[in-house]
């Protein structure tokens, strides 16, 4: 049992049998009154976000979150395949739990699902990837006075914005947390 005093961020815990990780807490002493812990959470199956008060003295059970990493197989039109590389079980999962992560996942790259009660909730992809530019707009040449970018298409279907030098066919870096181009690979 997790009490509401020892909240910290990114800690898990269950209310109702759901289970919530904690955003932002904040340990409130009043002149007058009772303490209590401010607490933003988010509920990590569906997303939503809630702010609440807690008594410190509140008791949650801890959530436990499992994090494997497995392959990316392929996409059947509905469904995406990955692949637990120990035991070579299959598990499909649907567009809403891989949305944020797909879009930097080529075939047969690795990805780490998040499972809560066995249950698959959410793909992380690696924070920096690799990928071959597609499709680009060739750059002016003399165009360098400032930091100008453009928009070119990696292999994944992703769009990315690079500096204008940067031509179809290159291999990037790129940080999955904010989409941002980072060099040459």
């Amino acid at each position: 049992m997790l009490s509401a005093g020892e909240f910290r961020k990114g800690m898990t815990f269950e209310i109702d049998g759901d289970p919530y990780v904690v955003l932002d807490f904040q340990h409130v002493k009043p002149g007058k009154g009772a303490a209590f812990v401010r607490t933003k959470y988010k509920n990590i199956l569906n997303g939503s976000i809630r702010e609440e008060a807690f008594n410190p003295n509140d008791k949650f059970p801890k959530a436990h979150i499992e994090s494997k990493k497995m392959q990316y197989l392929y996409n059947d039109g509905e469904l995406y395949y990955f692949m637990d590389g120990e035991t070579y079980e299959q598990v499909p999962l649907g567009a809403e739990q891989v949305e944020d992560a797909i879009q930097w996942l080529r075939e047969n790259d690795s990805a780490d699902i998040k499972f809560y009660k066995d249950n698959a909730f959410l793909v992380e992809a690696p924070n920096f990837v690799e990928l071959k530019i597609i499709e680009t707009e060739p750059g002016v040449k003399g165009d360098t006075a400032t930091n100008v970018t453009k928009s070119a298409t990696v292999e994944t279907g992703a769009t990315v914005q690079v500096p204008i030098f940067i031509e179809a066919g290159e291999i990037i870096k790129i940080d999955t947390r904010t989409g941002d181009y980072l060099g040459r690979a």
